[in-house]
């Protein structure tokens, strides 16, 4: 292989590739809007691996001359429809969603921290912290609930926002106080 073949390919092959990536986008973009607001919004960790593969997918359909474009179309197809079942599942069963999808957990309890539940979670004081003071605290005693979601993201309640001693928001948190009967 010579060293321009290194940098140039051929132009046909150039254009396939370019081709392939304009409608691999399009295709791409259709398919968002098809599965709707949560291919974009914070995911969960499920939803995040089906996004990497779905790129990495397209990625070896425009490059990759041993992948048809169709099966990668067809593939990038299969695993939306499969997305797409998983939630539906998810929505109309308890113990799908139970095993499929990761709950809330409280790591900050009434200003203390809840270690066990940090450590399970292998969540830090210092990223704790780090989320107080993005928040405006200056001590983990200003937060009355921190919670770990389960897109990954912590949620800090302060506590001059409660009127309350426990809020209705921590029933589906683990960690939190007992669900309502």
């Amino acid at each position: 292989m010579s060293k321009l073949n290194l940098w140039i390919e051929d132009p046909l092959r150039l254009f396939e590739i370019a081709a392939g990536a304009a409608i691999f986008y399009l295709y791409i973009v259709l398919i968002v809007r098809l599965m709707g607001k949560r291919t974009t919004s914070q995911m969960n960790s499920f939803d995040w691996i089906i996004n990497i593969t779905v790129g990495s997918i397209a990625a070896s359909g425009i490059l990759l001359k041993n992948v048809s474009f169709f099966g990668a179309l067809l593939a990038i197809a299969v695993l939306a429809l499969c997305q797409w079942l998983t939630t539906k599942l998810a929505m109309n069963s308890a113990l799908f969603r139970r095993v499929l999808k990761a709950e809330p957990r409280l790591l900050v309890h009434k200003g203390r921290f809840l270690r066990d539940a940090m450590a399970r979670e292998r969540v830090s004081e210092d990223e704790i912290m780090a989320k107080l003071r993005e928040q405006g605290m200056s001590r983990v005693g200003d937060a009355n609930w921190v919670v770990l979601e389960t897109y990954g993201a912590m949620s800090v309640i302060p506590r001059e926002q409660i009127g309350l001693d426990e809020a209705s928001l921590l029933e589906n948190v683990t960690g939190g106080p007992p669900r309502s009967p």
